[in-house]
């Protein structure tokens, strides 16, 4: 098992610095969040990748829908160079609360379209040129100009993806990359089935169905967000062993309430669960 925080709040400066004490406290990811409006994303992980060395750096998590796949691509290779190939992409469709007072497209179907598109547009400029695009919603034509160097990682930058099980479709996307992130699909008031954090049953479930459908050989991760008490090295490792006998490859910290730095600080501080 692997373990990454999650900062929940704090500009680029705070990332940059609570990025290299998370490293010395022996984390092995840092995480901010990606906002449509907020601090940016990308500009915190540069300056976190400019205070480590070896600590993994992504965002939690970029819905492609919204963001123009080469732009993506330009900041993924620009920020994988700059960290020596430590860049985790985690993709989603993104929350429509967000998305609805900026006039994002809030359609499932169609953020799922664009989702597949962008994804097809983003490691097909990772790989280089000559490239080029035909969908549905986008078009990219072969350019020479001045293209960037291709991303440290090999074959391609680690992509997580969003699985919503027992969708079929969701989980076809999942199997074409790196890792999952696990939802399940429930009913929810109001309309038909939600998205929801799975539980340890779903999480099996998921796991059996890709190593059932998956032809790829390389690493796969299985990833889960949660969180567990420093100051109970016991109590934490009783809340994270069940979910790494189901699987789980990397256990995401993420202390959505606290208030303050202080807190955050605090938690870096004291390390992640050993079950070792």
């Amino acid at each position: 098992m692997k373990y990454g925080f999650v900062l929940p709040h704090g500009d680029a400066r705070a990332a940059a610095n609570l990025a290299y004490e998370a490293e010395q406290a022996g984390w092995d990811g840092f995480f901010v969040l990606d906002p449509v409006w907020g601090i940016d994303a990308w500009v915190s992980l540069a300056a976190a990748a400019m205070r480590t060395e070896r600590i993994r750096l992504g965002p939690v998590l970029t819905p492609l829908s919204r963001i123009k796949p080469w732009k993506l691509a330009s900041e993924t290779t620009t920020l994988d160079n700059l960290s020596n190939g430590r860049v985790i992409l985690p993709i989603g469709l993104g929350d429509i609360d967000e998305f609805e007072p900026f006039g994002e497209v809030t359609d499932r179907k169609t953020r799922a379209e664009l989702l597949d598109e962008g994804l097809d547009i983003l490691t097909g400029l990772w790989r280089g040129q000559p490239f080029s695009y035909s969908g549905k919603h986008y078009r990219v034509q072969e350019t020479q100009f001045f293209p960037p160097p291709p991303p440290v990682q090999q074959p391609r930058i680690l992509i997580w993806v969003v699985g919503a099980w027992p969708s079929k479709k969701s989980m076809q996307r999942v199997l074409r990359y790196d890792g999952l992130l696990p939802q399940v699909l429930k009913p929810a008031e109001g309309i038909s089935r939600s998205a929801q954090q799975a539980d340890i049953d779903d999480v099996c479930a998921m796991r059996a169905y890709i190593a059932a459908h998956r032809t790829d050989s390389t690493p796969f991760d299985i990833v889960i967000e949660g969180e567990t008490p420093g100051d109970d090295q016991q109590g934490a490792v009783k809340i994270v062993m069940p979910w790494a006998e189901a699987g789980a490859t990397w256990w995401l910290e993420a202390l959505w309430d606290a208030d303050t730095q202080g807190q955050v600080r605090q938690r870096i501080q004291q390390g992640p669960p050993d079950i070792a």
